[in-house]
């Protein structure tokens, strides 16, 4: 696997128009990528394929048959060997018909579809079957496990998921994967920020073999993930994301001290995160737009039918005009919430004030939020001295802390005429929300919202820390 590139180096890829990024994305430029060359350069030997199948099949990475190996003990490795993860329910109608064609393009051993095959099945089976291999003196399967890449047909929640589950890998000491990306997703920042456009391409038969192309010779860059911690006073009627678990250990920094008494029981939850974490108006917007889509489904039908629903959504939740005087509810942040970050090279935490306008906050990891916008800005020396920021990059072990006050702000944000809210630049964050006269905060984490209940009496608590290994992804262009 190529090393990746050193921190700092700079994945800065700025953020794009959809339209712009579906004509550079279209297959219409470049060589023509011939069929059997790419599978030549990407299939591996059909013993191996086997062996994987039916290892992540039985669910035993053991089941291989040790007299195999010596069977193909002639088998050559393949120069970029590759498997792809898609989402089949992603892309509308793409969805199917791009597994298909993955299918033809490589072998069908080599592409999973994440309703059949869950990433951390992938990790303890699959790659578990080439451990063992290699381990009886295969060559060939040593070599296909050192130099594996993969790519993710999905939206960002997809290519999040499948990250999370090879980072299982670092902490089994094991050589992970690099990702690249095929969006098929709504906003698909991920994908604009490794230069991999931001919609699905329109001629895409003949782009996906380019695509394949690309993540064969890529370079290897680094991206930050977040480790999120919540401790919550509420045992019942919290309906989460599957990018946050329930766990027993919930370890809140000892640094900082609490306000106010602790209930005697508490739920604990963890996840990770790898593009934004957001509390406030935009979640709520997010999750009255997911809670449509799940009960109409036929409403979303594909990526620019998402963005006019979400649209027309965000005007009627009150985030354009908003009766704050007479309705709690709708009031800023700085009623329910504080925030303590730890700033670049800090060891203490320093509480930094909620602006009073504030209906929306985000800590951001990207340069690309809501389908390739830069909220952050592109900031000038002077300006970054003076707050006492550094430039951002995606591994540059920091979150970059925004407000948005209503949704006229938000859309000259988002048009980049002007720069959003600037809070603060933070190594780790802590809010503490406490509910009042609110019954519930919305959050979502990379795209995947949540209505959560809030307490009178108690805080809810969510901390975020730096993961202390980046993933690998795969650049583009």
């Amino acid at each position: 696997m190529d090393p990746p590139a050193s921190p700092g180096s700079g994945v800065r890829v700025a953020a794009r128009s959809s339209m712009i990024d579906s004509f550079r994305s279209c297959g219409l430029r470049g060589m023509r990528i011939d069929k059997e060359e790419l599978r030549r350069r990407l299939v591996m030997p059909k013993y191996i394929r086997i062996a994987i199948r039916n290892s992540i099949r039985f669910k035993d990475p053991n089941s291989v048959d040790e007299s195999q190996p010596a069977a193909d003990e002639n088998a050559e490795p393949p120069e970029a060997p590759m498997v792809v993860f898609i989402n089949s329910r992603s892309g509308g109608r793409h969805g199917p018909e791009l597994k298909v064609r993955l299918r033809q393009l490589i072998a069908e051993e080599q592409v999973f579809d994440l309703q059949d095959v869950k990433p951390h099945e992938f990790v303890s089976y699959g790659l578990g079957c080439l451990d063992k291999l290699a381990s009886l003196g295969d060559q060939c399967a040593k070599e296909i496990r050192e130099k594996l890449r993969v790519v993710v047909a999905g939206g960002d929640g997809t290519v999040g998921w499948v990250l999370g589950g090879l980072g299982d890998l670092n902490r089994q000491h094991k050589p992970v994967p690099p990702v690249g990306i095929i969006p098929l997703g709504t906003g698909n920042d991920l994908s604009r920020s490794f230069g991999w456009g931001g919609s699905f391409p329109f001629a895409w038969k003949s782009a996906v073999k380019r695509t394949l192309d690309r993540a064969s010779t890529g370079q290897v860059c680094r991206l930050d993930s977040w480790h999120v911690v919540m401790s919550t006073p509420m045992e019942e009627g919290i309906k989460l994301p599957y990018s946050l678990k329930a766990t027993e250990d919930c370890a809140l920094d000892e640094g900082l001290e609490y306000e106010g008494q602790l209930p005697e029981k508490s739920s604990c939850f963890e996840g990770v995160f790898y593009n934004y974490f957001s509390i406030g108006m935009d979640a709520q917007v997010a999750y009255g737009f997911h809670h449509l889509r799940d009960e109409k489904p036929y409403l979303a039908s594909g990526p620019i039918a998402n963005k006019l629903i979400y649209s027309g959504y965000t005007c009627s939740q009150g985030w354009f005009f908003t009766p704050c005087t007479s309705d709690p509810s709708l009031r800023g942040l700085k009623n329910i919430l504080r925030i303590h970050v730890k700033k670049v090279n800090c060891t203490e935490w320093e509480k930094v004030p909620v602006p009073s306008s504030v209906r929306a906050i985000v800590a951001l990891n990207l340069h690309n939020y809501a389908s390739g916008r830069n909220p952050w800005g592109n900031l000038k020396p002077d300006y970054l001295e003076k707050r006492g920021f550094v430039e951002a990059h995606v591994d540059d072990g920091l979150l970059e802390i925004f407000g948005l006050k209503q949704g006229w702000h938000a859309s000259f944000v988002m048009v980049e005429l002007i720069s959003a809210k600037h809070i603060a630049q933070a190594a780790a964050v802590r809010l503490e929300i406490r509910g009042g006269e609110w019954n519930n905060a919305y959050m979502q984490m990379d795209g995947e919202p949540w209505k959560q209940p809030l307490s009178k009496d108690y805080s809810t608590f969510v901390e975020i820390k730096r993961v202390p290994f980046c993933s690998s992804m795969i650049r583009g262009e």
